[in-house]
């Protein structure tokens, strides 16, 4: 298959640049597979669409700040943590850091984006601020490098002190504070993605005690959302992508939960991609592991029975999910309605519903 199969037009102003004050205020187009039709709903309405035998699957992984403005660090600046307020300060252009992933024990070496990369050498290092600062170890393909932290005391809490929220870039504005809140799942609880899993965006706890009350399941997958899901694609011929790994758990007490449903309702592309990489491992089992599970049209599902998802990038890995899942000329079909009635796009946007 050829990537431009899977293209659509998108008017700019349909790209949801901030998130809607009432989490669970989107619109959801609803897609009947059988029936190769949709009809918009609003988001509210989804525990009417759960009954008794059902399971929502949903991602609690929490987004950390993994985005870095800093500065490519010259010969004369004074290593990290000396008190001299004379020391001199040879700073030049700025970089940004995008982390990715730890690849160490100690969680101070990292896989990260660098730009401009080509100017970042094995070697050079870049200040993020007066206790943190880090060096580049290894170059890799588009922009790609491992760099290794130096700072003053635990990572995670200069990260959150320096880091920014790692909105995509077609949000066009700097993060504010109220992304920290809002750039995350409610129920978010295991820190590791540089991403939001968006599809969980819209539920509040009062939703997710409506599809309880409906008579559904509620379960909870972990798959740290990295380059695997947000990287583009670089060839024209589809089946020739690859993607990253990306770490994933799935708990005792949640595998046995989804076992006993009759219908999984994967809340997002990282839930589908968790139980069905978790159902080609002997089935819905407690497990732990990595996946660079890639779906794309003609692909088998053995565990999804529906699917919530926001709306994705025309030629993205995440596009060719959904039509593998309902057909991608329905999907495609249904996004030219989405955009002609009015759909907020992408992670602060609108959903759909897959039945």
């Amino acid at each position: 298959m050829n990537l431009s199969e899977f293209d659509y037009h998108l008017p700019e102003e349909r790209i949801a640049q901030q998130p809607l004050e009432d989490r669970a205020a989107s619109r959801m187009l609803v897609i009947y597979r059988a029936d190769e039709r949709w009809e918009d709903r609003t988001f509210r309405e989804l525990p009417s669409f759960l009954g008794p035998g059902d399971c929502l699957v949903l991602n609690d992984s929490k987004v950390f700040p993994s985005r870095l403005f800093g500065r490519r660090l010259g010969a004369r600046a004074m290593p990290i943590g000396k008190k001299n307020p004379k020391r001199w300060q040879y700073l030049t252009g700025q970089v940004e850091v995008f982390l990715l992933h730890p690849v160490g024990g100690d969680s101070l070496t990292w896989l990260a984006l660098v730009h401009p990369g080509r100017k970042m050498h094995v070697g050079e290092c870049i200040r993020f601020s007066d206790v943190l600062e880090a060096e580049v170890l290894a170059r890799g393909p588009y922009g790609e490098r491992t760099v290794r932290f130096r700072c003053e005391g635990d990572i995670y809490d200069r990260l959150n002190e320096t880091g920014h929220v790692p909105l995509p870039p077609y949000i066009r504005r700097p993060d504010s504070p109220e992304d920290r809140e809002r750039y995350q799942t409610v129920f978010a609880r295991e820190t590791g993605s540089v991403a939001a899993p968006t599809a969980g965006l819209h539920f509040t706890p009062e939703v997710l005690e409506q599809c309880r009350t409906a008579g559904a399941g509620v379960a909870f997958v972990t798959l740290h959302v990295g380059l695997g899901t947000f990287q583009p694609i670089h060839t024209e011929v589809v089946e020739q992508h690859r993607l990253h790994p990306e770490s994933f758990h799935l708990r005792e007490e949640d595998a046995r939960t989804m076992k006993q449903a009759r219908r999984l309702v994967a809340a997002g592309t990282t839930a589908v991609r968790t139980i069905e990489s978790a159902a080609r491992r002997g089935g819905m089992a407690s497990y732990g592991g990595e996946t660079d599970l890639y779906i794309y049209p003609g692909f088998e599902f053995q565990a999804t029975g529906a699917m919530l998802t926001n709306f994705h990038l025309p030629r993205s890995s995440l596009l060719l999910l959904v039509c593998a899942f309902a057909g991608k000329d329905l999907v495609l079909s249904a996004y030219r309605h989405a955009v002609d009635a009015g759909y907020r796009f992408y992670s602060y946007g609108d959903c759909m519903l897959i039945v």
